[in-house]
């Protein structure tokens, strides 16, 4: 389960960082809030295409961090996988950006 998203630089989003709660979550919130830059920086850290437009304008790069809190017990085959991918778990939590 994603915890917390760290975003900077993209879209209208300078910098943000958002808690999430176990259970439902709803964004809300003005035209031109950033909603929509919160789902394309989640749909980023599923692996979707990064768009170079979609970088703040003035600033170099945009960056997106997920930390992900993982199901307690042994998983053979996720720790295979996020070991494949270079990567590491510290105390069940996965950071990806």
């Amino acid at each position: 389960m994603i915890e917390r998203l760290k975003i900077n630089d993209l879209g209208v989003i300078r910098s943000a960082e958002i808690e999430f709660s176990p259970g439902f979550t709803v964004v809300t919130g003005e035209t031109g809030a950033g909603k929509t830059m919160v789902l394309t920086a989640l749909a980023l850290l599923g692996g979707a295409k990064a768009d170079p437009g979609l970088v703040s304008s003035g600033a170099e790069s945009a960056g997106v961090e997920g930390f992900y809190v993982l199901p307690e017990g042994e998983n053979a085959e996720l720790t295979q996988v996020i070991d494949e991918c270079g990567a590491s778990l510290d105390d069940g939590l996965l950071i990806v950006n």
